[in-house]
């Protein structure tokens, strides 16, 4: 019907690739000693029968169906339960449970792919003239509930899909600024702007399978961020259709004319409209791009090592150190006889971090990235060198900082690879001043630990500095359990005892994933109940019917 490429319906990616561990040697060990799977032995469960699911069968009346298909055309409209499926849940672990459990109770009614801002604005105007509720969709790629229809809603829902609106439409190379259609994937806008020469920088981990618009939408970040911004720095223009017309906003790079409705609709998860178009800031590509690998010889040693980076004259993409968990969740991923692994099999390192009297169980593994023109990266790297070396680190070279590269986009698959082997895997971020980022890091980490307690499993859990800024910075969590008899209330009982210990220890209840209806239930705390009330009240006189993505951010 359309060429718009989705994701698998029952997990993240495309069909037939997926997360391997037989060339990794350390993984299974690991994975044994951690949260106690035995990979030799776990039974994995087939792929779901899409026959077999229970779907709730649309209700978009006949006449507002045609009304549609007036707008786009036949083909690009639909009631298929495929299309509705995929269009139900974004790539959460709670989605994927619900979905591979056939538990879905309310689906989008319809999908309507729009191939221009005008047939948009058609869809709007009569959406909200038949009181039906629009979410909009770009790669399907959210983990906090973004983009699931509310159970309770009774309306017609229809699913707006962004996908055929990908297109790069200019640069203004004097100004470097680029006009890009809001539903372009990462992969495709990057090779728009780099067939000219140019790139955005932005490389969130869903880079693969998200949108522009998207990453406007729930404010992200992305693995470059130290040099190119969060999406909330890249993007300088809006367009977002709204009932009646469409709300612009210039690509200014700067104004005083009161509150920012640029920062209103940054973050916003479709709740004050549908965004078209996005106006960027983008970068000639690099000359040169490195990524070098350091070890510290303990998680503070490397912490205090990220803060004099961000605040010294050195300028790198990418300040990503892992703490002693990660780090040996790292070692435990890498290939057999290549890169990382085949240096630390000798003992070459080992030796000399033994000689340097370092506890092998506490060394922090960091990676670091260099770009711009030959001298500047070589600049930056001597004075990063200089910071890393006066907090004890050392540096290992490029090969590690390769693997970086190659693994980057994987860590989606490994949730669904433990979910077909009865195991959770999932992430939790905060940003945090530079001086509560021990603290905090300890108390989740506890926090974590009484909650494996709590429902009796053994459990896992393990973080990253992942993005630096002159005041703090933002600390990534990944952990793991195998189920029990209810994954659920077991899943929710460890990511609420995380998002508590976020908020209780100084830290944002999110850095880059959005609130959806996953974390909702902590903007009062994060943001102040005044705050929340002023949120709330700037969604109901925009939309006062609560058409736009009802539910999500904050209970209409």
């Amino acid at each position: 019907m359309t060429d718009v490429k989705h994701m698998k319906w029952w997990g993240w990616g495309l069909d037939g690739v997926g997360f391997h561990h037989e060339d990794k040697p350390g993984f299974a060990p690991f994975v044994h000693k951690v949260i106690g799977l035995d990979l030799h032995t776990a039974k994995v469960v087939s792929e779901p029968s899409f026959g077999a699911m229970t779907i709730p069968k649309s209700i978009s009346p006949t006449a507002f169906t045609a009304a549609l298909t007036g707008i786009v055309g036949p083909q690009y409209v639909t009631t298929d339960d495929m299309d509705r499926v995929v269009h139900t849940f974004g790539k959460s672990l709670r989605d994927l449970v619900r979905v591979r459990a056939n538990q879905i109770s309310r689906a989008p009614d319809v999908v309507v792919y729009p191939g221009t801002e005008a047939e948009v604005q058609a869809i709007v105007d009569a959406a909200i003239a038949a009181d039906v509720v629009i979410i909009p969709f770009g790669g399907g790629s959210n983990i906090a509930g973004s983009l699931e229809p509310l159970a309770t809603e009774e309306r017609v829902v229809l699913s707006l899909d962004l996908g055929r609106l990908n297109k790069l439409i200019d640069i203004d190379a004097e100004s470097g600024l680029a006009r890009i259609q809001a539903g372009a994937l990462g992969p495709d806008l990057e090779e728009q702007l780099g067939a000219k020469g140019w790139t955005l920088g932005h490389f969130p981990d869903s880079f693969t399978h998200s949108t522009l618009g998207g990453w406007v939408a729930t404010r992200s970040s992305g693995m470059q961020s130290d040099k190119y911004g969060d999406i909330a720095d890249i993007a300088k223009g809006l367009h977002v259709v709204r009932p009646g017309g469409t709300l612009v906003i210039r690509p200014i790079p700067s104004s005083s004319t009161g509150p920012s409705v640029r920062e209103m609709i940054i973050g916003s998860e479709g709740r004050l409209g549908v965004i078209t178009e996005v106006t960027v800031q983008v970068h000639r590509v690099p000359a040169k791009r490195d990524v070098f690998a350091y070890f510290f010889p303990t998680w503070d040693d490397g912490i205090r090592a990220m803060q004099a980076i961000a605040e010294s004259d050195a300028a790198p993409s990418i300040t990503r150190i892992s703490d002693a968990r990660e780090t040996g969740f790292s070692l435990a991923t890498a290939k057999e006889s290549k890169g990382l692994s085949k240096f630390l099999a000798g003992t070459v390192l080992p030796t000399i971090m033994k000689s340097k009297k370092w506890d092998l169980e506490q060394i922090c593994l960091s990676f670091i990235g260099y770009e711009g023109g030959e001298a500047h990266a070589k600049l930056q790297k001597r004075l990063v060198d200089r910071i890393v070396k006066a907090h004890g680190g050392m540096g290992v070279g490029t090969g590690p900082g390769i693997l970086y590269d190659q693994k980057k986009f994987d860590t989606p698959y490994l949730r669904d690879f433990l979910l077909d082997r009865g195991a959770a895997g999932d992430v939790s971020e905060s940003a945090m001043p530079w001086s509560r980022i021990t603290p905090l890091h300890d108390a989740v980490i506890v926090a974590a630990e009484k909650a494996f307690d709590e429902i009796g499993i053994q459990g896992w859990i393990m973080s990253h500095l992942s993005h630096s800024y002159h005041s703090g910075a933002c600390l990534y969590f990944t952990f793991a359990f195998v189920f029990g008899k209810n994954p659920l209330k077991e899943y929710d009982t460890v990511k609420s005892a995380i998002q508590q210990a976020f908020i209780d220890n100084g830290g944002s209840l999110s850095h880059h994933h959005g609130v959806g209806l996953e974390h909702r239930a902590w903007l009062d705390q994060d943001i102040s109940p005044e705050g929340a009330a002023v949120v709330k009240g700037l969604f109901a006189v925009t939309d006062p019917n609560s058409n736009f993505n009802p539910g999500k951010i904050i209970a209409q």
